[in-house]
């Protein structure tokens, strides 16, 4: 059973092509030329002859940049903007993303692939027993109950990143508070949402930087780059929000 998936989407000049690899086998990519033929074919001619290698190994796969000036960008579509940077002559990288999009910049039309690697294997929690030697337990990173209104207020901060990846704009208290007024007995005040903002960068966060007073702009900022950098507000979460409200028809 092949271990990775590469897919070059279709073009107005070529139909979709498709290549299997099994762990242990290798794929070429790049512009081509006689005498140096390709695995995967790249239309365009601001792309390498030779740009690249992949690499499928069992559940993930490794990416080779023979380029010597360009940088590569691994984007991980399902992953609110998460991406690698892959930079000139880095051999073998790691690629952790299930679902990802390789990006080489060219001139005009980006040159982009797909890649689909096999589904990634987790552990039950009760297949690991550790006993701490002195019958401590380990104390969580950030604990945060996503019952509570402090957990809605992060959610909130995050969505536009969640739902656009080349969104960067954090909401401010005003929009979050208007976001969560139809949730009921949430319905938080202006207030309330700058109290949850700094118990969330201060206490819950930790976010290590300083802040002028009454200022929460670089609060906001650091709690929702904190959240999605570790994982602790993903997309499910946006299902804890209200329904989002259809755009006003524009007035004739």
């Amino acid at each position: 059973m092949s271990s990775v998936l590469v897919y070059l989407p279709p073009d107005s000049r070529r139909d979709p092509v498709r290549k299997e690899l099994a762990p242990g086998e290798t794929l070429s990519f790049g512009r081509g030329a006689p005498g140096r033929v390709v695995d995967l074919h790249l239309d365009n001619p601001t792309v390498p002859r030779l740009a690249g290698e992949i690499l499928a190994v069992d559940d993930h796969w490794r990416l080779s940049n023979f380029s010597h000036e360009r940088t590569y960008v691994v984007e991980n579509p399902e992953g609110a903007g998460e991406y690698l940077r892959i930079p000139p002559l880095r051999a073998s990288c790691p690629v952790p993303f299930e679902f990802s999009r390789v990006v080489l910049s060219t001139q005009g039309p980006t040159a982009s692939f797909q890649v689909y690697a096999s589904q990634h294997v987790y552990l039950e929690s009760s297949d690991i027993e550790v006993h701490e030697p002195d019958g401590s337990t380990t104390i969580s990173a950030f604990s945060l109950d996503q019952d509570a209104t402090y957990f809605l207020v992060l959610v909130a901060l995050c969505e536009p990143r969640l739902r656009d990846e080349s969104s960067t704009a954090v909401p401010t208290s005003r929009q979050v508070m208007e976001r969560l007024s139809t949730l009921p007995g949430r319905n938080p005040t202006l207030r309330a949402v700058n109290f949850h903002i700094d118990y969330l960068a201060e206490q819950k966060l930790r976010v290590k930087q300083p802040f002028e007073e009454e200022r929460r702009d670089g609060k906001r900022a650091a709690a929702v780059d904190t959240a999605l950098r570790f994982g602790l507000v993903r997309e499910e979460h946006l299902a804890l929000l209200p329904a989002r409200r259809p755009p006003r028809p524009a007035e004739s």
